[in-house]
């Protein structure tokens, strides 16, 4: 019996062979609205922070020590 899936759009029932053109998903079109989803950020993997600011707080540390005013990483302070 060959291996049936859900498309991840739509849900229809797509059989997992080489005649399936589009798999995981069950045509172009879901393949595209999955591959918006990503693009318009509605989908994520999950990441761990490189850092928590409340743990900065709670140490004493200001934003202004890690940051120059534009907002990019400082070199000089490190």
């Amino acid at each position: 019996m060959p291996l049936t899936v859900k498309c991840p759009t739509c849900q229809t029932e797509v059989t997992w062979d080489e005649t399936s053109k589009f798999k995981p998903f069950c045509s172009d079109r879901c393949k595209l609205i999955d591959l918006g989803d990503w693009a318009a950020e509605k989908n994520a993997i999950p990441v761990k922070p490189e850092f928590d600011p409340e743990m900065l707080d709670q140490l004493g540390y200001d934003e202004a020590d890690f940051f120059m005013d534009d907002g990019s990483m400082d070199d000089k302070k490190q």
